[in-house]
């Protein structure tokens, strides 16, 4: 059997509009393994979605292959195509339930498609109501249902098809920032607990932190970036990783405020062991060399601390190419920022 359970190999999509054909996907190749958390980042229309809809070939794509498991999905007959889909589930922005359908009538629903007996359906959906913590509402209708609620219910749904694979497209979008960390924690949890991979596109880095070990940046269709979340967050290769890793397209208003140098400024990252190290303030007095900080943050990504940092360095360049040895000294990962607004 292969690692990958999911693999897109030369995976290209064309749409045709009223002004000629549009090219969503170029030449995709992505692997994803068995159990994986795997992140598809991307500004809007970057071509996430459409990507994401093709590994369930809910969008057919013009050139390349999708395989689950080792079996090719495209070129397989409907009937065939639908039995392999039943190990992929799916969960949407919008939640997309039913709004005749109570809690458990929603569960119920793709257990009804598969020819369940009703008893043991509503069997089924009573456990998975107590997996995401919901028993207490499975009478409750989509109307009566708070959105972090909806999605709950929409994630037991996705459960009830015994799947080997949740694709998350957006899944958090719609909530508040307090829900959303439920959420994902509830989805990290059902991904270590029952060893489901997790597919989630997102456009939102904190999801990415929170939730997945591995990621792959799309930018215009294609591909550019792909790695260990941390790794790519710590040495962020390409344009498009620096725009959504670094802090400065949050912040424009700082970094164009004309009060600090453009030349000199840093990015650094610090690990769990020199976070709480008083490095800067030691280079400051050993040095007489002024430091400005732009940005600081503090994050948790995946089960480890990392911190990152912003600052401007002295304006004289002798000084400033010592401050720099001084942190190569000290081991501290750093990045310059050499255009306004932009990473380097």
């Amino acid at each position: 059997m292969s690692d990958h359970i999911i693999s897109l190999q030369g995976v290209s999509k064309e749409f045709d509009t009223k002004n000629g054909k549009i090219t969503a996907l170029k030449d995709i190749d992505l692997d994803i393994n068995h159990g994986d958390s795997y992140g598809i980042i991307g500004l809007s229309g970057a071509g996430k979605s459409t990507l994401v809809r093709t590994i369930n070939l809910l969008e057919h794509p013009t050139e390349g292959k999708v395989l689950f498991d080792g079996k090719i999905l495209t070129g397989l007959k409907n009937n065939d195509l639908n039995l392999s889909r039943r190990k992929i589930s799916m969960i949407f922005q919008q939640f997309n339930l039913l709004m005749q359908r109570d809690a458990i009538g929603n569960i119920c629903f793709p257990l009804e498609i598969a020819g369940y007996p009703k008893e043991e359906a509503i069997k089924k959906a009573k456990e998975l109501l107590k997996v995401v913590n919901l028993e207490d509402r499975a009478n409750s209708y989509p109307s009566q249902l708070s959105g972090g609620q909806k999605q709950r219910v929409a994630i037991a749904r996705a459960l009830a098809s015994d799947p080997e694979v949740i694709l998350c497209d957006e899944a958090t979008s719609a909530l508040d920032p307090k829900t959303t960390r439920s959420i994902l924690a509830l989805l990290k949890k059902i991904n270590e607990e029952r060893g489901i991979t997790l597919v989630v596109i997102t456009h939102e880095m904190e999801v990415i932190k929170q939730i997945c070990k591995k990621v792959a940046v799309i930018e215009n269709g294609q591909i550019v970036e792909r790695g260990d979340v941390q790794e790519i967050f710590t040495y962020p290769k390409t344009q498009a990783a620096r725009k959504l890793f670094f802090p400065v397209g949050e912040n424009k208003e700082v970094f164009a405020s004309g009060k600090t140098s453009t030349r000199h400024r840093l990015r650094l990252v610090f690990d769990g062991r020199s976070a709480y190290e008083p490095i800067i303030s030691e280079m400051i007095m050993e040095l007489q060399a002024p430091v400005n900080f732009l940005y600081a943050d503090m994050d948790v990504i995946g089960d480890q601390q990392k911190g990152q940092m912003v600052i401007c360095l002295a304006d004289d360049p002798q000084k400033a190419e010592q401050q720099k040895e001084f942190l190569r000294k000290a081991e501290v990962d750093f990045t310059e920022i050499i255009e306004e607004g932009e990473g380097a």
